[in-house]
Order: structure tokens, then C-alpha cells, then sequence
């Protein structure tokens, strides 16, 4: 039997822009996909903490260092600047790989930045 489990969490990520137009979907900064093990053009749930909305969306790499968190495109119509996400990814596993994987867990701060790993 395989498992659909939780792969890594950013937690509390904050929206920096949004544009309707823009081609892609959701944008982080290279370093934070990296830190969570995440990849360009990855699936990715995202749920909406300020107001609720929840969308499934593909990853783009946003620029290095910026502490972007970007959505464009459809996904932009759920989301505001300021707004608080919970971006997660996620992994099939064989039952017997399930006692042994970790996923990787990042809490942000008001400014993007890893504040805690777990």
C-alpha cells in the first residue's frame, strides 16, 4: 500500500505580490525551495490563512535572497498582498519508507525568513 504524506510545509508565508497576468503560478525565492526541498514546477497545495481560500498551483523559482512569495496568474484572484499562506508538498511512500521519512518543516516570520526548521 502506498501513502500520500506531507514532504515539507513553508509555514506563515507572507504574499509580497500578485499580478493576474503574470505567466506562472506561485513564485518563491530560490533560497526557501532549497531550505524545504523543493523543486521548479513542483505541485503544491496552498492554503489562504487570512481569508481561507485553498488552491492547488505548481512552483516557479522567484530570485534568490528576495524572500518573494508571488501569485500569479488564476491563483492571484484568492490571494492579497500581506496575506498568510501555508504552502505544502507532497510525497508518495511505500508503508515500510513511512517510519523513516521526516518531512521538512519551515516556520517564517513577517519578513519570509526561516525563523524555525522542524
Amino acid at each position: 500500500m502506498k501513502r500520500i504524506m506531507l514532504k515539507a510545509k513553508l509555514h506563515h508565508a507572507r504574499v509580497t505580490e500578485t499580478n493576474v497576468d503574470y505567466e506562472g503560478s506561485l513564485a518563491l525565492d530560490e533560497e526557501l525551495m532549497q531550505a524545504a526541498d523543493l523543486r521548479a514546477f513542483e505541485k503544491v497545495d496552498v492554503y489562504n490563512v487570512t481569508n481561507g481560500e485553498r488552491f492547488s498551483t505548481y512552483l516557479i523559482k522567484g530570485e534568490t535572497g528576495s524572500r518573494m512569495v508571488g501569485v500569479f496568474g488564476a491563483a492571484a484572484h484568492k490571494v492579497r498582498a500581506g496575506d498568510r499562506l501555508i504552502v505544502a508538498s507532497y510525497v508518495v511512500l511505500d508503508e515500510e519508507e513511512i517510519d523513516f521519512f521526516i518531512p521538512k518543516i519551515m516556520i517564517l516570520d513577517g519578513e519570509n525568513r526561516i525563523v524555525e526548521i522542524k
